[in-house]
Formats: structure tokens, sequence, C-alpha cells
């Protein structure tokens, strides 16, 4: 697996992201503790460094399991979690939003599932309604300046608010938003739009979770598979209701079909080619095998423009060149 520059900071991640929130079966489904372990242990041998969690995974059962694989070989790791949602199922209004008292309180209990003395990057999992920019950045400062945190990220914000935090942190001097994570593939590239023009304008590592759409383009829910469909309560699903999806699901299909590959392989080697970290969360060995072998997988400029015509949102849409796995656009260094 390559290196690459995270935004601008002096870090250095693995191409691909891995995030466990099927670490645990706190939601009554996921992978136990045995189980999780192979996945990341996998991971960690195919050369992967970016770990992403969050308190609400598995009600805290993630950080957990993910505290006790790091033992030992902590500072192998760019250890990733969020806050917002609580970590319990029924969590206090308190210590849920993005309050700094929920702040306070939520990286606290995340320190001690996850069994360090400080986070790399700590995320705001998404926006509340309520609490103002200027509080979720003098909040991130606080932990800076404690030791508690080393970079600052906003989870699933619209571009305007990214926009806004970055420029108060830096009007304040405070800790750097570093970074900004949000949902993108060849079914929800609504983000290309706004999103990642701002992030990449802005100096942001971006992470870019559900490169799958939940699994649709995988086709596997066209043979009965429920799994992300009903999981989640159906959230994090894209579902196949348009006709456009459905020429997406086939065109996928299609090419995977002319690689001699499968379809999870394209629809992550196509995300890899945006200047993001893709963040992958399989449940099982075979599902992890197959999505980090889309590092080896070379698509051409006519398999890419393909896929990005079939695709292509109705509202404008920047055109762009075809990009390699781990570069930036237009273009990037690649850290081996």
């Amino acid at each position: 697996m390559k290196y690459i520059p995270f935004g601008k900071t002096g870090l250095r991640v693995s191409q691909v992201a891995f995030g466990t929130g099927n670490f645990g079966t706190g939601w009554g489904h996921g992978a136990n503790a045995e189980d999780s372990a192979t996945l990341f242990n996998a991971y960690v041998e195919a050369g992967g460094n970016f770990i992403d969690t969050a308190d609400v995974y598995q009600f805290g059962q993630s950080e957990e399991i993910v505290g006790d694989l790091i033992k030992g070989r902590r500072e192998n790791f760019v250890l990733a979690t969020k806050f917002t949602n609580g970590a319990e199922p029924n969590a206090d209004r308190l210590v849920t939003g993005n309050s700094r008292k929920s702040l306070v309180a939520s990286v606290e209990a995340s320190l001690r599932r996850l069994k360090t003395d400080r986070i790399d990057l700590y995320w705001v999992h998404h926006p509340d309604g309520i609490t103002p920019m200027e509080e979720i950045v003098r909040g991130f400062d606080d932990l800076a300046r404690a030791g508690k945190i080393l970079y600052a990220g906003l989870s699933n914000f619209p571009a305007w608010r990214l926009s806004r935090a970055v420029t108060l942190a830096e009007l304040t001097r405070a800790v750097p938003i570093a970074a900004a994570q949000f949902q993108h593939s060849l079914v929800y590239r609504e983000p290309e739009v706004d999103l990642f023009p701002a992030a990449q304008a802005l100096g942001l590592g971006i992470i870019t979770w559900s490169p799958l759409g939940g699994g649709v383009l995988t086709g596997k829910y066209r043979k009965g598979e429920k799994g992300r469909a009903e999981g989640f309560g159906g959230r994090v699903f894209q579902p196949e209701n348009s006709d456009q999806r459905s020429r997406i699901i086939d065109t996928v299909l299609e090419i995977a079909t002319e690689l001699g590959t499968s379809p999870d392989k394209v629809a992550i080697a196509w995300a890899g080619t945006h200047g993001a970290v893709p963040l992958i969360g399989p449940r099982t060995l075979s599902q992890f095998e197959s999505n980090i072998a889309a590092l080896s997988l070379e698509l051409s400029v006519d398999h890419i423009t393909r896929l990005d015509e079939v695709s292509r949102i109705a509202t404008a849409s920047p055109t762009r060149a075809p990009v390699a796995w781990g570069h930036t656009m237009p273009a990037g260094k690649v850290v081996a």
C-alpha cells in the first residue's frame, strides 16, 4: 500500500482508511472481538495505518476493541474517532450534540475506551443544529492545548460550515481544522459540486465514506441479499431507486466482467481517483480481501469516463481528468 500526504498536515496515511463500525455486536449485528482482530490485522498486514471509529459505533464496543488491538503498537496508526451521538443507546442530552460540555465528556470517555492518552484526529460526527461553529472551534483548541487531540476534523458538514470553521480557526489562531469527511460514491456524487472543491481549496485532508453506496454497487441486492438495506435501520444505504442508478450498477458490473474482477473493486478504485482517502468497513475477512484488492486494480481512462458519464449528477458537475490512486486533483505526490 502507498502512503500519501494528508491535506496540509505532516501525516502520511495509507491510501485506504479502515472504518470500524462493524467492530462489536452492540447494535445486534457486526463482528465479535476475535473476528474484528482478524480484520484489523489483515488491514495492518496490507500496510494500512489509518483507523477510523466513533463513540457511537456498537455503543462504545468499537472503540474498546480498537483500544485492545492497538496496544503495544499505538504509534503505528493514525487513530481517528468521533463524537456527537454518545456511546449509550439513550445517552443524555448533555453528553450528546456538539457543545463544549459534550465535547469534553466525550473525549475523556473515548480516551478511556481506546486506552490511549490522546486522539490523533478527532471528528465532530455531524452538525447538531444548535452548537455554533465558534464553540466547536474553541472546544477543539482547548483539547489540542491540553494534549488530548492532535488534529481536528468535521464529518458530514455542509461546505459553507466547513469553510466558516476553517476561517474561524485561522482568525483566532486556534488549532486548524485539518480534515473533512463525507459520503461519496458513484451513486452519491453531490459532494463534487461543493464539498470537494471547498476542502481541496482549503487544503484539508479528505476521507470519503460508503464508496459502495451501502453495498448497492456490488449488485448483491439484486440477488436478494439484505445487508445494509435493512441493517443500520436502512441508514447509510443508497437504494437502486432510479433508472440512472440501475444504469450505474449495470456499468460497474460490465466493467468488472471486462476486467475479470468483482464490482466492489471497480467502485472503490473509482472512488480513489478523486483525491480522497476512501473508507472501507468490511464485516468479514472475505469482504476485506476483496475491498483491499481494489488498490491493485487499474481502471483505464475509458473505464473512468464511462463511470463518470453514467453517474453524472443533474446539477452542474465539474469535469475532471482521471487521476491515479493516491493523487490529489489535478496532481499530487505519492509517498512510497
